[in-house]
């Protein structure tokens, strides 16, 4: 009797996990969909046959593997610590509870999944100027950009107003690493926490969305390389090179003229690194802090003002540091709003994603 009663917890954890897992099965059955398409994708425009996913590994594995589960549990435990007092050690329990195990083990699976399909979007990414031999659309890109904004490409109003080195240094800081944590936390969060299961399904359907069709589908039909790389797509070098001689105050390579360079370097030579790939419209930055924001104001009007205002700051960041035509983000934020809604409509309830799981896919 003992033994079985001390088994118990253990079973209740492996039952939880498989649950979650066959819940999680059209996720693991996407991914190796879109991943074979990739491969075929590449192989028929004639590439090397070398993919990415090597590259995305290691770093990937870090982030979600060790630094992202620390951080999570590591505020769980903080959290209980600060807010109870004598009922601590039930509260400990409930944070570590078997249904909480269970949904960071199968959330560290789909992180694993997550890693394949950055991977298999990157190989097709990099790919894509295989379709056109080059990138065949910057001119008009930039052109409608001039047109939308009075006569004069944007980046220079954005200067104008706040051309400090201050400025662009909190810009690049917060494009890149700020950005990152918030997206990529806000996938790992919904995929190890049960407290995000009403809205799981709908949150990973518009992750995939917005890599897959922002990224890859439309990316493809449109393809532009942005401002950073006008002068090299197009041949003229004048019509963005006082924006590319304020960047390149800054040439470190973690710094947006640096990893410009860099991943310009990569295309010339056809490497497959990690975060390889050009191309700018539509804007996958501007795509999927959109969604979050989205997601954030379905729980709070204040905090869904507050994420969309900082949607306007990604979109004005991506035209001050070269990387995208205003165009990019306009077009990706309707793309994703739309895309939003739809698919909610499709779940017709918030609690849509809590009955398919329980149904087990």
């Amino acid at each position: 009797m003992t033994a079985q009663v001390s088994a118990r917890p253990y079973d209740v954890l492996l039952s939880n996990t498989r649950d979650r897992l066959l819940g999680d099965a059209w996720f693991y059955y996407a991914v190796f969909f879109y991943t074979a398409f990739g491969l075929v994708f590449v192989y028929l425009l004639g590439g090397t046959g070398e993919t990415a996913h090597a590259a995305y590994a290691e770093p990937l594995f870090k982030v979600f593997g060790l630094f992202m589960p620390v951080i999570a549990l590591g505020f769980d435990a903080i959290r209980v610590i600060v807010r109870l007092d004598h009922r601590r050690p039930l509260a400990f329990r409930m944070v570590f509870s078997s249904e909480r195990m269970a949904s960071m083990m199968a959330g560290m699976i789909m992180m694993a999944g997550i890693v394949l399909f950055m991977g298999t979007f990157t190989t097709i990414k990099i790919s894509l100027p295989l379709l056109f031999d080059g990138f065949p659309h910057d001119r008009l890109h930039a052109d409608i950009d001039r047109m939308l904004h009075f006569g004069v490409d944007p980046w220079r109003w954005l200067h104008g107003v706040a051309g400090s080195e201050i400025v662009r240094s909190m810009l690049e800081f917060n494009y890149g690493t700020i950005w990152f944590i918030l997206c990529f936390g806000g996938v790992f969060f919904v995929a190890t926490s049960p407290k995000a299961d009403t809205i799981r399904i709908r949150y990973l359907v518009m992750f995939m969305v917005c890599w897959m069709v922002v990224g890859n589908v439309l990316a493809g039909a449109f393809l532009s390389a942005g401002p950073a790389f006008y002068g090299e797509v197009t041949g003229d070098h004048g019509r963005f090179a006082d924006l590319l001689a304020l960047l390149s105050q800054n040439p470190d390579t973690a710094s947006p003229y640096g990893y410009q360079r860099y991943l310009w370097a990569l295309y010339q030579n056809d490497i497959k690194a990690f975060g390889a790939g050009i191309s700018a419209f539509p804007s996958v930055h501007v795509a999927l802090i959109t969604m979050n924001a989205l997601f954030v104001a379905e729980r709070s009007r204040l905090l869904g003002g507050l994420a969309f205002v900082y949607v306007a700051l990604i979109v004005l960041s991506s035209v001050y540091l070269g990387w995208h035509y205003a165009i990019d983000g306009y077009i990706s934020i309707a793309l994703v709003v739309s895309g939003h809604f739809l698919v909610r409509r499709m779940f017709r309830t918030g609690d849509a994603g809590r009955h398919v799981f329980a149904k087990g896919g």
